[in-house]
């Protein structure tokens, strides 16, 4: 008997539970996702995009690539249509400036910079990148 009206109760609070605000806390408020950095637009001042043009023109950058044509490595109209300017994007291909890389224009690697700063490889980006909007 006692077994049956444990079971009874137990089952009774459950229902009134789920279909009850009565026994539920109140509802606790959503956190609103976090921006996703790559869809975010940096802002990118005019000063940067020309130091980015200077730093490229003192560099040896223009061994391999040109403004609007393919040499070596794909001209920085062809990455500034293949990349969006984010954060993301401009992290990214800044990493390869200094880095290096392969595979993503060819098969010809594109040699390291390690001499070129985060800073003004970043700021190589946002000149490259600002060429789309041209």
């Amino acid at each position: 008997m006692k077994l049956k009206l444990i079971f009874s109760s137990c089952f009774i609070i459950a229902v009134l539970g789920s279909s009850s605000t009565a026994f539920s806390q109140a509802p606790k408020a959503k956190a609103a996702p976090a921006p996703k950095t790559s869809a975010v637009k940096p802002v990118v001042s005019k000063q940067e995009i020309e130091e980015g043009k200077v730093l490229i023109s003192k560099s040896d950058c223009m061994a391999c690539h040109t403004i609007d044509k393919k040499v070596v490595g794909p001209s920085y109209v062809e990455v500034a249509k293949k990349y969006a300017m984010t954060d993301a994007n401009i992290n990214k291909l800044a990493l390869k400036i200094i880095n290096g890389g392969s595979g993503v224009w060819g098969q010809i690697p594109m040699a390291p910079h390690a001499s070129v700063s985060s800073t003004d490889s970043k700021k190589m980006v946002k000149y490259i990148l600002s060429l789309n909007a041209k």
